[in-house]
Order: structure tokens, then C-alpha cells, then sequence
């Protein structure tokens, strides 16, 4: 078979990770980079290659004629890029979220099943075995489940550069919330039936009607419950910045991340998705209500860096294109968790509890 000949859009932290994986599989051939200023020049550069160099996405596109396009940019142009990609008859792989609106998210989903073009969203922690796990134990601890999760993010330098970017669009919860709301919902398997959140803008870097500070609560349908909070910027504590946490009535399951969680990590990329171990709690106890088990641990220190999860988010990008995965239920749930972090921005920006 012919390599895919594919366009990546957006050269940054997540675009040159996608194209490194694009780089050293056979599959593909990259034709083309995409960014406005100079990350095109420098991932060039850093994958020793001469591939063809853009300012401007359209141009781009008609340029090269792709089979399939990688889409790594700020949410506010996802929408407009994936559109037009499907419409010139390319498979799409996108970063989180799918789309900045709900009736974005909506344009592509309908776009991709007119066109009969596979789109693959990145949620990174889908394609992470710690991930897989630490889902499959959280499942064996009994209904309802309480889901305690936050990344809290002290940037600085570049990162905060990045998070000012995007925050001229989207809330700290809704651009990373979409990935834990999805994780709650695998865990649970139920229907979230409302939402609260509360935030807080603690700087002046930002549009007046954006916070950098956020905190949301879930409930679903078979009573479980679960918050997840984040938070962008210099002022941010790191004290607790590393919380993945589950409790149900047989015990508990908690990702233990010594070094990913320490001091000067959370700005980190590779430390967001790090586990290292799990522990695994047991509720059962004796006649004098002592525990009858020890806590378990289960050591993942072999688990994949952050480079080798993109090259298996890429795997399963070729393989939905090669093997014509159904991908509706990939969509749904990347439209589903989407809809439940703007709900949950609402509730923010209202003050008001939020039923779906």
C-alpha cells in the first residue's frame, strides 16, 4: 500500500510529538508542516528532515492534496480545519477538544459520517495501559464511586504563554476536564445527570469573563460522584497538583506518582500522564472492624513515556483508516464528555447548578 501522505497543522508541544510518530512510521509520509511562527521550523530541524514549510493552513491544503490531516492547534480553529480537511476528502486525527462549541463538535461528527472520513480525537489516556488499569480496578470497587481528581498546573515561561492562548477560548476545565470526564464516565458507565462548578480569575492576563482556576462536580445516575479541578498560571500551588483517586464500598484505588507528582513537575508534559504505581485498597474487615487485607501495589514503572502514547494514538489513527474502524462510539463519547465540560462552565459563569 501507498504511505498515507499526511498534513500536520500546529507544530507545538502535541504537533511535534504527533509528526515525530508520523516521522518514523512507514505508513505514513508526512507532506507538509503547518504553524504561523517558527515551531515548523524548529520540529524540521529536530527530525533532521526538509519537509515542505506553511504559514497558512488553506494554502496548504491545496497545495499538497493529503490523504489525511493532523490538527494540533489552539480549539478556536479546530472547527474551521477539521471542516475543511473533510470536506477535501482526509481522514482527521485531532487534539482534545473535538471543537470550542458544542455545535462545532456537532458540524464535525456530521461532516465525518457524510463524507464516510475517519476521525480519530486525542485522548491520550484512552491508549495508556497505567490508564487501562487504573479504570478496570476503579470498576471492581462497587457502585457509587466517589472520583477525585485535579491537574493544577504552576506554568511559567513558554507554558504560560501557551495557557494564556488558550484560555482566549477555553476554561483550564474545559480544555483539560474533557480528558478526566471521560475517564469518570468510563469508570462509571452511567449518565451524568447534573453539574456545579465555581472558579476563580487570579490575573489580569486574561479576558474578564475567563478564569484560570476551576472546580467541578459530577453526579451520575447510579449515585456516583466525582470532582476534578485545574487551575493555570504562576501563582498556582503545586502542593497537590497530582490527585487520581477512587473510592467505592469494597475499597479504593489510588495512581501513586512519587516522581511525576513531585515539586517543579506539574508544568511537565510527560508528568500528566504518569502513574508509576496503584495502589489498591481493600474495605473488608474482621470482627473488630480491623482490615483483613493489606494494600496492594502494582508497579508500572515500565509504563510508556509521553512520545511512545503518541505513536500508539497514531497506530490506532492507521488502523481506523486501514481496517474501517466504526468510529461513532469514539465520537460520541469525545462529544459527550465535551458537552458535560460546558455545562460545567456554565455553571461556573452562572453560579447555578446545571441538569443535563
Amino acid at each position: 500500500m501507498k504511505p498515507i501522505r499526511i498534513l500536520i497543522v500546529g507544530c507545538g508541544n502535541m504537533g511535534a510529538s504527533h509528526a515525530t510518530a508520523y516521522h518514523h512510521m512507514p505508513e505514513f509520509e508526512i507532506c507538509g508542516l503547518v504553524a504561523r511562527g517558527e515551531s515548523k521550523i524548529r520540529l524540521n530541524e529536530s527530525l533532521k528532515a526538509n519537509y515542505p514549510l506553511f504559514d497558512d493552513f488553506d494554502v496548504a491544503l491545496a497545495s499538497t492534496h493529503p490523504d489525511a490531516v493532523c490538527i494540533s492547534t489552539y480549539p478556536d480553529t479546530h472547527e474551521k480545519f477539521a471542516l475543511n480537511a473533510l470536506e477535501a476528502g482526509c481522514h482527521i486525527f485531532i487534539e482534545k477538544p473535538l471543537a470550542d462549541t458544542v455545535l462545532g463538535c456537532e458540524k464535525i461528527i456530521a461532516k465525518a459520517e457524510e463524507t464516510g472520513k475517519k476521525v480519530v480525537v486525542g485522548y491520550i489516556l484512552r491508549h495508556h495501559p497505567s490508564w487501562i488499569r487504573f479504570i478496570e480496578e476503579a470498576q471492581k470497587m462497587g457502585k457509587p464511586l466517589v472520583m477525585r481528581m485535579n491537574l493544577n498546573q504552576q506554568s511559567q515561561g513558554f507554558m504560560w504563554d501557551v495557557h494564556r492562548n488558550l484560555m482566549k477560548t477555553l476554561s483550564p476545565i474545559v480544555d483539560c476536564g474533557v480528558h478526566y470526564i471521560d475517564v469518570m464516565c468510563q469508570m462509571t458507565r452511567s449518565k451524568p445527570v447534573w453539574v456545579s462548578a465555581i472558579g476563580a480569575r487570579l490575573t489580569d492576563d486574561i479576558a474578564t469573563d475567563n478564569y484560570n482556576y476551576g472546580q467541578l462536580q459530577i453526579r451520575f445516575e447510579d449515585g456516583s460522584v466525582g470532582w476534578y479541578e485545574a487551575g493555570w498560571g504562576p501563582m498556582v500551588s503545586e502542593t497537590a497538583f497530582f490527585v487520581k483517586d477512587v473510592f467505592g464500598p469494597k475499597g479504593s484505588v489510588s495512581i501513586v506518582a512519587k516522581e511525576a507528582g513531585a515539586t517543579g513537575k506539574s508544568d511537565h508534559v510527560d508528568s500528566h500522564t504518569k502513574t508509576e504505581s496503584i495502589r489498591v485498597h481493600h474495605a473488608d474487615i474482621d470482627e473488630k472492624n480491623l482490615f483483613k487485607l493489606k494494600d496492594t501495589w502494582i508497579d508500572m514503572t515500565d509504563e510508556p513515556d509521553h512520545q511512545e502514547l503518541c505513536n500508539r494514538e497514531q497506530a490506532y489513527f492507521l488502523k481506523a483508516i486501514q481496517e474501517n474502524l466504526d468510529l461513532k462510539e469514539h465520537l460520541a463519547d469525545a462529544a459527550n464528555s465535551l458537552k458535560i465540560a460546558f455545562a460545567c462552565d456554565e455553571s461556573v459563569k452562572t453560579g447555578e447548578v446545571i441538569r443535563l
